[in-house]
Formats: structure tokens, C-alpha cells, sequence
């Protein structure tokens, strides 16, 4: 099942994908990509085939009657000899290993990250950070 995601803002795809997902730290972590750049890792999940073949597998599981995403796949795409995900710029993938850490899927030096975003992406960073610790109503 492929999902169109032309004419759908990141939030909005961000909240597809969160239907049915309990976990405050997937929630916060799909939430934060969705919020990224109109959802720029969320469309390329969902269209780009090489980031699945550099991981091994999909990205997006469909276990139940939506999509949401595999972050066990999201973890193996950024261990890849020089996984698709490298064409992103240093904050986009910064973005994506942060989510990818918030729900234990990552290690992240938080230094490089810090230097590889801009002011609108940290506080993007934050938010997360804060969702996934304390809850979306937080």
C-alpha cells in the first residue's frame, strides 16, 4: 500500500502515521519529523525504495489498517555503509538520528548535533524531547 503524500503537510502525515501508536517517544519522534521541513524524512519513507534497500527492509510496517513506522529499520538505515539517507543535508540527517535516538534506535552526539541545526530546527529538537520525556499535553 502506497500512500500519496503530495498535497498532505508533514503534520498531517505525521498524524496518519500515529494512528494506533501509544508510545510517547515513537510519538514525539514521528511528530518531530513530521514538523521538519514538511515532513521531508516522512515522504521520503514512504517514496524513496533505496533508503528501504539500504536498510534492509521497509521503512514503514503495516501491521494494522495504517502505516506507521519501523524505527527498528529506521536504526538499521543509519548504520548503512553509506546509506541513502547520507544525500540529506547535515541538519536533516541530524533530525532523523535524533528521532531515531529518542526512541532507542540511535546513539547521537549531541555536540554535532547542536552545530548541525538551526535555531527553528532546536527548538523542533526540544519539543521532541520534551514530548517524548513528559507527554504530548506537556
Amino acid at each position: 500500500m502506497l500512500m500519496a503524500t503530495r498535497g498532505i503537510t508533514g503534520k498531517e502525515l505525521a498524524d496518519d502515521l500515529l494512528q494506533g501508536v501509544s508510545s510517547e517517544q515513537m510519538r514525539a519522534a514521528t511528530r518531530l519529523l513530521g514538523a521538519h521541513h514538511d515532513g521531508y524524512w516522512l515522504r521520503r519513507f514512504f517514496e524513496d525504495q533505496e533508503l528501504a534497500d539500504a536498510a534492509g527492509r521497509p521503512l514503514l510496517a503495516y501491521a494494522g489498517p495504517r502505516p506507521s513506522i519501523d524505527w527498528n529499520a529506521v536504526g538499521l538505515l543509519l548504520l548503512a555503509d553509506r546509506p541513502p539517507a547520507r544525500k540529506a543535508s547535515s541538519s536533516e540527517l541530524a533530525v532523523l538520528e535524533f528521532a531515531a535516538s529518542l526512541v532507542g534506535r540511535a546513539p547521537i552526539q549531541l555536540q554535532r548535533v547542536i552545530h548541525a541545526v538551526d535555531d527553528t530546527e532546536f527548538r523542533l529538537l526540544l519539543r521532541a524531547l520534551m514530548a517524548a520525556a513528559y507527554g504530548e499535553t506537556h
